[in-house]
């Protein structure tokens, strides 16, 4: 094609008459003169030879293989991600112990990352955590908060050896509370481990100098789901929930809590800056020989020569944490070069926030615990101490919230209802001597006040004495209605009883000699009678025996004989009922006297 270009000939026409001399079509001849453009009439021949065509293996010849397909896929995807090389020589092995047959191993990793999806093999292999890292992280956007809506907070050890003050030489750990939209570090505290006291420390610091947040980002851990602190919050899973938990201090204030994965980076936002921590106090030159890397295999060489004294690692500290908020040329979407602090500032200038009342204070200052009131005296008994004050005597026996400062319980404690309403300060009743007069003295006095009080307050509540309510009642007392009559009279016949005697059988000259003996033991100066005792009248049970009562004062009323006021009284009320009048009717119609 070339000479007949040479020759001047069209490329078309030297094209056609090459393929017809070669017996190929022209567009083959067109193919090779693409292959062997832009090169070297030396290199041609190379690229023009026909390469083999590959024999790949139909898949309808892999069925044979499947046997050790399956073996092979086992033993690879799993948790211990061993390499493929040894669980291929395994696999060959169980095939010629079996009769399997094997296809080369370039062959069966090809397979298998053709059959298996790679995100498949890096789940098997990595399991979870290693799928998500095949994804990109959430990008979430701060631009629409503002200083103080929402806060985050986590602990970090710190990769420092420290000396405490009782001796002791171990990692700090630090909790931080970080500014959602600036980044800001806003308070922190330090302890030996995580705990709900440095937690409730740093986040009062906080609510102190800047005020509430709306919103508060943690962990599941301990230090933040413990009931001081989150008690009351409907997706809270921590520690067994009663009935009568106190409600925590973020639910009390409005807080809106949100709980974050455990050890998730993406998830919190201050897992980014503990980072810039670690690489700048930790590795601060006055540290150095407390360095201990950040895992094991990370040691230094000087590991373990210093430890650092308490006070001299906060200072370096707080001189760090000032470094991080001051420091310019930061690249978020919310500073755009500012620092932390210049972030804040600008935002919290023009930002709604709420402030703590004192009362409010109380809540992150003290530790707290429920307690019951004293069903009398209304005192408290808590750790050991007696606690009252004069309002308990009115909410005795009540269940109640303690808070309490825990390093002076001796200080007295604040009291609130279940649902978080203050009820009042008590004090710390102290032990007095048993012979101290003056203690005895104050005591006395206070309870005459405390009497003195009631009776004022008494007069007030109750104007009306009871002499005036009696004479009211009597005033306005209605007459006694009449007692309902029967119409229907059933009668009652009384048996006589029988006659009995102790002695069936008399002898007159035996009756004779007794009355004789009695006459002669009989002093001659007899004694003055003793006056019968008063008996006091009864009302009878049966309707007989009340007739006969009544009977029985008549007849000595007749007699001028002695009627007690209160027969008298009883037999005037008796005369008008229903029953005498029906039994005095027996007794005319039937005669005789059922009263003897």
């Amino acid at each position: 094609v070339q000479l007949g270009r040479l020759s001047g000939t069209t490329q078309v026409h030297a094209v056609k008459i090459v393929a017809s001399e070669q017996q190929v079509s022209p567009r083959t001849i067109y193919n090779w003169i693409a292959l062997v453009e832009g090169l070297a009439a030396a290199d041609r021949l190379a690229y023009l030879a026909p390469r083999p065509p590959r024999q790949r293996t139909k898949k309808e010849d892999r069925a044979k293989f499947q046997l050790f397909m399956d073996w092979l896929k086992s033993a690879y995807l799993r948790l211990e991600s061993p390499d493929f090389a040894p669980c291929y020589r395994s696999a060959v092995t169980i095939a010629k112990q079996n009769g399997w047959p094997f296809p080369i191993q370039k062959t069966a990793k090809r397979w298998i990352d053709a059959e298996v999806p790679r995100t498949t093999q890096v789940y098997l292999r990595q399991g979870a955590k290693g799928l998500q890292r095949c994804f990109p992280a959430q990008i979430r956007d701060r631009s629409g908060l503002h200083a103080m809506e929402a806060v985050n907070a986590d602990c970090h050890k710190i990769d420092v050896f420290v000396k405490w003050p009782d001796g002791t030489v171990n990692r700090p750990q630090i909790v931080v509370f970080q500014d959602l939209y600036s980044g800001k570090f806003l308070s922190w505290r330090v302890d030996h481990d995580p705990n709900k006291i440095m937690v409730m420390a740093a986040f009062g610091e906080m609510v102190d100098n800047w005020g509430i947040p709306k919103r508060c980002l943690f962990d599941n851990g301990l230090e933040f789901a413990n009931k001081w602190m989150t008690a009351g919050a409907p997706t809270r899973f921590r520690f067994k929930i009663r009935e009568d938990d106190p409600i925590g201090v973020l639910p009390l204030l409005g807080i809106k809590i949100h709980w974050a994965s455990l050890a998730s980076g993406q998830s919190k936002p201050i897992e980014r800056s503990f980072g810039d921590v670690a690489k700048i106090i930790a590795k601060d030159p006055r540290f150095s020989g407390a360095y201990v890397g950040n895992r094991p295999t990370a040691k230094p060489e000087n590991y373990g020569s210093r430890a650092i004294p308490a006070a001299e690692f906060l200072e370096v500290l707080e001189e760090g944490i000032e470094e991080h908020n001051t420091r310019t040329g930061r690249r978020s979407d919310t500073a755009k070069g500012r620092s932390f602090d210049e972030t804040f500032a600008e935002s919290y200038a023009s930002a709604s926030v709420l402030k703590a009342t004192e009362e409010q204070r109380n809540l992150w200052l003290m530790g707290q615990g429920t307690a019951k009131l004293h069903k009398h005296n209304g005192s408290l008994k808590f750790h050991g101490n007696v606690y009252h004050c004069d309002w308990m005597s009115q909410e005795a026996n009540r269940k109640v919230v303690v808070r309490f400062d825990p390093e002076d319980l001796h200080s007295g404690v604040h009291i609130y209802s279940l649902e978080g309403a203050h009820l009042g300060f008590a004090e710390c009743q102290q032990k007095i001597g048993f012979f101290d007069l003056e203690g005895a003295l104050a005591t006395a006095k206070r309870k005459r006040k405390i009497v003195k009080t009631e009776k004022i307050l008494a007069e007030l509540h109750t104007p009306l004495s009871p002499e005036q309510l009696s004479a009211d009642l009597n005033k306005h007392r209605k007459e006694t209605t009449a007692l309902m009559e029967t119409k229907v009279v059933k009668p009652v016949f009384p048996k006589n009883p029988g006659v009995s005697s102790f002695r069936q059988h008399s002898n007159p000259s035996v009756e004779a000699a007794q009355e004789v003996l009695i006459q002669q033991m009989v002093p001659s100066r007899k004694k003055p009678a003793k006056p019968s005792k008063r008996t006091v009248f009864k009302v009878a049970d049966t309707p007989e025996e009340r007739f006969s009562q009544a009977r029985d004062i008549e007849r000595r009323q007749e007699n001028g004989d002695q009627v007690e006021e209160r027969e008298a009284a009883w037999l005037e009320g008796y005369q008008g009922h229903s029953e005498y009048e029906a039994m005095t009717a027996l007794k005319k119609a039937f005669g005789g006297d059922t009263a003897g």
